[in-house]
């Protein structure tokens, strides 16, 4: 109740210009929503948020541009779509009923992946590779797999998440602790690290 005394006392006078460290941090998912939608309202009402956060998904969200901090540098600044697009693009994702279809249901998806690389997990029975026309790579590959009378427990498409790009840049999860056991940083940063998210029209 307090953080959100806080919040909505920072929010209440809609300031041009907003800085929310960590805003969410210790709230649960019904009060999270109400701080989004809190955010949201300001920016429509033309203020600029500058907004730290740990939570990927909080910042896929809320955020028109984003710049990623790991150890103390900015090591990325763009959009949302655009740092997806950095670790590749839409993807089709098939998980086999039967780990005997795996192989069958990895010919379906070559077919539509362009010569690009199609990889299966035997462990959970999952075939994925990326396309270029998402609809028709999806409708062909659901056809395929429809004529050759294979079961499948799930078919869709993804797109890269923020997670992924954050392990792409960084090689760790975001937040990761790579302090000793004393807890100073190896690197004399601090601990942690936080995502810097922008959202908003240009100050």
């Amino acid at each position: 109740m307090r953080r959100r005394l806080d919040l909505a006392s920072s929010m209440i006078l809609s300031p041009d210009v907003l800085f929310l460290d960590e805003p969410t941090t210790g709230l649960d998912p019904r009060g999270r929503g109400e701080v989004w939608d809190a955010i949201r309202a300001l920016v429509a009402g033309g203020t600029t948020v500058l907004l730290t956060t740990q939570y990927l998904d909080e910042a896929d969200k809320l955020a028109s541009h984003i710049t990623v901090i790991d150890r103390g540098r900015a090591i990325a600044d763009d959009t949302p779509d655009a740092l997806k697009n950095r670790v590749g693009g839409d993807r089709i994702e098939v998980v086999a009923a039967d780990p005997g279809d795996l192989a069958a249901v990895a010919r379906a998806v070559e077919r539509v992946a362009g010569g690009g690389l199609v990889l299966t997990d035997d462990t959970t029975r999952r075939v994925h590779a990326q396309v270029a026309d998402r609809v028709a790579a999806l409708t062909e590959v659901a056809r395929s797999l429809q004529d050759d009378r294979i079961a499948v427990e799930d078919i869709g498409l993804r797109r890269p998440s923020l997670d992924d790009v954050f392990l792409r840049l960084t090689g760790h999860g975001a937040g990761a602790d790579r302090t000793p056991a004393d807890g100073t940083p190896t690197d004399g940063t601090p601990a942690g690290d936080t995502q810097f998210v922008r959202e908003g029209a240009a100050a």
